[in-house]
């Protein structure tokens, strides 16, 4: 009895191991054996030298490759997400980009701000609270001057546009909230 188009279980040959290729013709056999029924799905090749004792019913029909996985969703930088990695790192040359998403986010209503902090050494440190955790960003103030706006503005914009080595290793969180 020969039946038609059924589907193999295995993505490989069961007797020699290789993997099936998409389109590729493959034998399915159905043996009776001691513990029940026991079903191979053989290449072409094994096929023509697979014992046919016992077989009970075979198919035949050509192997389909599984549908690729959908790709992952890259996660989209916000001015959010690149302030909290801006205040984790000492790095100083980020102090006007820093202020300046602080800036947006305090006009979104995501950041507000709560206090200036003076230092031993003179400088101030503005206190920003997060509306919805209540968390603390402390943020040196860089002492901007209207001429440097426009260049600290394209540090921010080019931060806040994702390098392509970054989204690709970059986990998928859900949508995030753009700024």
């Amino acid at each position: 009895m020969t039946e038609w188009d059924i589907q193999s279980r295995a993505d490989a040959c069961t007797a020699c191991q290789r993997a099936f290729a998409d389109k590729e013709a493959y034998h399915t056999l159905l043996n009776m054996s001691t513990s029940g029924y026991a079903r191979r799905d053989l290449c072409a090749t094994c096929f023509a030298s697979a014992a046919r004792d016992g077989v009970i019913s075979y198919w035949q029909g050509e192997y389909k490759l599984p549908p690729p996985p959908p790709p992952e969703a890259i996660q989209k930088e916000t001015a959010e997400t690149l302030l909290r990695k801006l205040v984790e790192s000492t790095d100083p040359s980020h102090a006007s980009a820093r202020y300046i998403l602080a800036v947006m986010l305090e006009r979104k209503r995501i950041l507000k701000h709560r206090d200036t902090v003076h230092e031993d050494s003179g400088a101030e440190l503005l206190v920003y609270e997060h509306a919805r955790t209540g968390e603390s960003f402390t943020i040196p103030d860089p002492k901007l001057r209207l001429d440097q706006l426009a260049q600290v503005q394209q540090e921010v914009s080019a931060l806040l546009r994702p390098s392509a080595e970054s989204t690709k290793a970059e986990p998928v969180n859900g949508p995030s909230p753009s700024v």
